[in-house]
């Protein structure tokens, strides 16, 4: 498939997201920006101290300010998911580059976070089994926790957002614990060291620009809500939440960064984020301090994870609904799995890991989320006159600011990770191009449409083996795993291991809810998905179904029982089936599964087809019982057993009909257009003719001059006169010109003769004269009537019309009787001509006679009778119709002559639109050896059927 396949292929037929999430799951979405704040208070606290705040400060307004912006751009765009990159390429969709390499540097951002977070989990688990003695397994961790999120993301269950709800709810609170209790701590404690410090430390413009440009890593990142407004049940809701995670940044970013300034003062901590929030915490939590911090790591590393997993995929999903990636993106699976999308988010986060340098991969990732916000800003100024735009001042102020912080402070994190970033973007975009432009089948949306609609929902019969199995694993490895802690823990003496617990606690839920999503999950929703669809159909079913009990009590019935039984179905339940249907007697297993039965009610008699299965439980026995209501089919089935045999003749009549209509109008089409085709140069000969004529005259006048004038030509014109004959020329030339104009005329009137027998547009009744279409019927036939070689004779018609005013008919139909009519006759003129006539006294049937039929004739007479019917009487001269043959005339299909020379249909035709059309009579008289007549007797005014 090119390119232009994928061009071809409309928004239209992508998958739309379902609206299935609950504004709950999309609020714990948008806390993980919140949480994240663990990891990176201490490295921007050790690098300015107190100082730090200053930072926080500008940070937060901003942040808190794009929540407000993002909230109203979600309203303005309530059915576009991926959140704030896919709103700025909405604002700048007049510069599709930039809008692109927006929303590419934001996603690549929250890529690299899931790095991070793989990285530092592993560090972590690596601190806390070094004192154990056990050797950590770096590869293993980088690619489980990796992979973690994506088994759970790949499942096509709602899984990942109840799990990430389930954590961040304890850890929020945890945090927001810790900020307002070491606030409060700092502020009423005798044993604090004072709510403000006794001094500032200086803080250079640099210094503030590369700490301002780290933190808008959290603080712009608090809109993640936004991203899930598309697939959100109630997207208002999820919107209004950004309000509310606007004001939970002062309180943390801002309170929680100063309980750390003030708390964690040892210069040996540095910037390990895990002895900073201890060291912060362990006044007031003591020594709870390092268990619930440890939560408060691993919480923010895997929920990050899973908020990453769940946000790029739809960032690339409206990219591509966009046309600013490719489509292969747009492609969701039945149950809400974005493959591809997940994929190349997979793919993407293993090259950051494989670089594996967390300082590295930070500020490479920041560059990218840097530059999308200040194209959102740019794009919120060039659509301020937009009602979805907020602060178009306010942004165009921030937007210069961030351009000098990009300059300053990107330069101050290394000019070398600057343009990495800043080339990040254009790398993944050089990616979607080969995507794009490769032949390769899993590359476009059509092969993926194919596979989901082809590919069949894998439903474990006997699921509960699996879920027995799965569930003694997990038991005999966590008794297993418990253990070896046990006796290491025995062995060592040594602190850290609740945090190792801890570790151990939230991956061990992660995998087993991973483990649930391709085991467990997938069948109780298809379950759910069964049952609801039962549900459905047990309602809306317009039959009746009943459940019965092994005595053949009514236990449940559908809304449709009603129609049936003339009363509620609550009034039905606990009742007989009987007591309505009196045939059903006895207990439901001595039923007949499939049986016809007579339900007397409101003094009509209905007849139901029952149907009856039994379905078997553990603890009791139940029927199904299926009311199908056949009284109009059985109705229908006499009617038809009463009316088969008019119903075949009607049938056979109708076939004939069509079969003739269609070959008599295939017939007057050809006819109409020859005569067309034939009309146009006649008319323009026999328009061309007299003027011809006039033009020689004037010719020879001029040579008659000549002749005059030069009496004694040269020796040439001497000698071609004598060549040409010019005295004949002369005197044959006007001949010539009138043979040709009279010949014109003669085509002229055959043209007009086919026209007026076609009559292709009288489908309606109109007043004609009958003699005109006799007339133009027999010009048709005029080559018929003469002999065909020396041997033949010529057929005489012999016309005695009577005096007939306008006749009410359908023409058309009525010049197609005549053609049929006359046809015949001549048919059978040619026969007696070509055989002779004998007539057989004995059998009266046709033979081959010794003498010949002498003077072949067609006789037409037309009257008009006293009772204003017009007669019409077309009678031959030829050997006559059998009696017994004469009964069979005018039934479809039926005919003497050989095969290929009839279909048997024109007579048949010819009487129904005699006898049906015009509500007249066609007979047939007809005696052997003295010809046949055809009698037509219609009304001269009549209404049309």
């Amino acid at each position: 498939m090119s390119n232009f396949a994928h061009s071809t292929l409309g928004q239209s037929s992508y998958p739309r997201l379902t609206r299935s999430l609950s504004a709950v799951e999309s609020w714990g979405f948008g806390l993980t920006a919140h949480i994240s704040w663990t990891a990176l208070v201490p490295a921007i606290h050790a690098a300015l101290g107190s100082q730090a705040i200053f930072v926080w400060i500008p940070a937060v307004i901003f942040g808190m300010l794009l929540n407000y912006q993002v909230k109203r751009l979600g309203i303005h765009f309530i059915n576009v998911a991926g959140g704030t990159p896919n709103y700025a390429t909405k604002l700048l969709q007049n510069y599709p580059g930039l809008a692109r390499y927006a929303a590419i540097g934001y996603l690549l951002n929250w890529v690299s976070y899931l790095s991070v977070n793989t990285i530092v989990l592993r560090d972590l688990i690596k601190v806390n089994l070094e004192p154990l003695g056990i050797a950590c397994p770096e590869i293993f961790l980088d690619i489980s926790f990796t992979l973690l999120p994506f088994i759970v993301a790949f499942s096509g269950t709602r899984a990942l957002s109840i799990l990430h709800l389930f954590f961040v709810i304890p850890a929020f609170g945890l945090l927001m614990t810790f900020c307002v209790q070491g606030l409060g701590w700092l502020t009423f404690s005798p044993v604090s060291p004072g709510f403000f410090p006794s001094s500032w430390s200086s803080l250079s413009f640099v210094d503030w620009a590369k700490w301002f440009f780290f933190v808008t890593y959290a603080t712009y990142s608090c809109e993640t809500a936004s991203s899930f407004v598309a697939d959100s049940r109630n997207p208002t809701q999820t919107l209004r939440f950004l309000d509310i995670a606007a004001w939970m940044m002062p309180p943390i970013f801002l309170g929680g960064s100063w309980v750390v300034m003030r708390l964690a003062t040892n210069p040996n901590l540095k910037d390990n984020a895990f002895l900073n929030l201890v060291a912060a915490s362990q006044p007031f939590w003591g020594r709870f301090a390092g268990i619930s911090i440890s939560f408060l790591l691993v919480a923010a590393c895997l929920l990050g994870s899973a908020t990453v997993v769940s946000n790029c995929p739809r960032i690339l999903y409206q990219l591509a609904l966009d046309n600013h990636i490719s489509p292969v993106f747009s492609v969701v699976s039945r149950r809400g799995v974005f493959v591809p999308a997940l994929t190349l988010t997979l793919v993407l986060c293993l090259i950051y890991l494989i670089w594996g340098d967390v300082a590295r991969i930070v500020a490479v990732g920041n560059i990218g989320w840097f530059v999308s916000f200040m194209l959102l800003h740019l794009g919120l100024w060039l659509r301020r006159d937009r009602p979805e735009v907020l602060f178009p001042r306010i942004s165009l102020a921030i937007l210069l600011l961030e351009v000098v912080v990009l300059l300053v402070g990107g330069f101050a994190w290394g000019w070398l990770n600057l343009l990495i970033g800043l080339l990040s973007p254009i790398a993944v975009m050089g990616i979607d191009a080969v995507i794009r432009g490769v032949d390769f089948p899993a590359f476009h949306p059509s092969w993926w449409m194919r596979r989901y609609r082809t590919r069949p929902v894998v439903i474990i019969k006997d699921s509960v083996i699996l879920q027995v199995s799965i569930l003694i694993f997990l038991l005999c490895s966590a008794v297993g795993v418990g253990w070896l802690f046990g006796v290491k823990l025995n062995n060592v003496a040594t602190a850290g291991g609740e945090n190792i617990f801890v570790v151990l606690l939230m991956s061990v839920a992660f995998v087993g809810v991973a483990i649930a999503c391709w085991t467990s999950l997938p069948q109780v929703v298809a379950i759910a998905e069964a049952r609801e669809a039962a549900e459905h159909l047990f309602t809306v079913a317009q039959d009746g179904i009943l459940v019965v009990d092994n005595q053949g009590i009514i236990r449940q019935a559908n809304p449709a029982t009603e129609s049936f039984f003339g009363v509620n179905p609550s009034e039905l339940r606990g009742n007989h089936l009987n007591k309505w249907l009196p045939a059903l007697v006895s207990y439901p297993e001595q039923w007949t599964k499939r049986s016809e039965q007579i339900l007397i009610g409101n003094g009509k008699n209905r007849t139901l087809e029952v149907s009856i299965s039994d379905r078997p439980h553990q603890d009791f026995q139940e029927y199904v019982v299926i009311l199908h209501d056949i009284t109009q089919r059985k109705q229908a089935e006499q009617i038809l057993r009463y009316s088969e045999a008019q119903l075949r003749q009607e049938a056979k009549q109708l076939v004939s009909q069509l079969v003739h209509s269609e070959k008599m109008s295939s017939l007057g089409q050809l006819v109409a257009g020859v005569a067309h085709e034939i009309n146009n140069p006649i008319n323009f000969i026999s328009g061309n003719v007299g003027y011809a004529n006039q033009y020689i005259q004037d010719l020879l006048r001029l040579l008659q001059l000549y002749q005059q004038n030069y009496p004694n030509p040269v020796t040439e014109i001497q000698k071609q006169t004598e060549a040409i004959d010019l005295d004949f020329l002369i005197a044959d030339l006007p001949n010539l010109l009138t043979s040709m104009k009279v010949g014109a005329e003669r085509i002229t009137e055959i043209v007009l003769s086919l026209r007026n027998f076609s009559r292709l547009d009288d489908t309606e009744m109109k007043a004609v004269n009958i003699h005109e279409g006799i007339d133009n019927t027999l010009m048709i036939l005029e080559h018929r009537l003469k002999p065909k070689s020396s041997t033949n004779l010529a057929i005489e018609v012999i016309k005695e019309y009577g005096d007939l005013p306008l006749v009410e008919c359908y023409a058309g139909q009525l010049n197609q009787v005549f053609m049929n009519l006359l046809a015949n006759a001549i048919d059978a003129l040619e026969e007696a001509v070509e055989n002779g006539l004998a007539v057989s006294e004995a059998e009266r049937e046709w033979e081959v006679g010794e003498k010949a039929l002498s003077t072949p004739q067609i006789h037409i007479q037309t009257q008009l009778t006293s009772e204003n019917q017009v007669v019409i009487r077309i009678g031959d001269n030829g050997i006559g119709i059998p009696e017994k043959v004469q009964k069979q005339l005018f039934e479809p299909f039926f005919t003497t002559k050989p095969v290929n020379k009839g279909t048997g249909l024109g007579l048949s035709i010819s009487h129904q639109i005699i006898t049906q059309k015009h509500q007249g009579k066609l007979e047939c008289i007809s005696a052997l050896g003295k010809g046949t007549e055809f009698v037509i007797v219609i009304p001269l005014n009549q209404q049309p059927i």
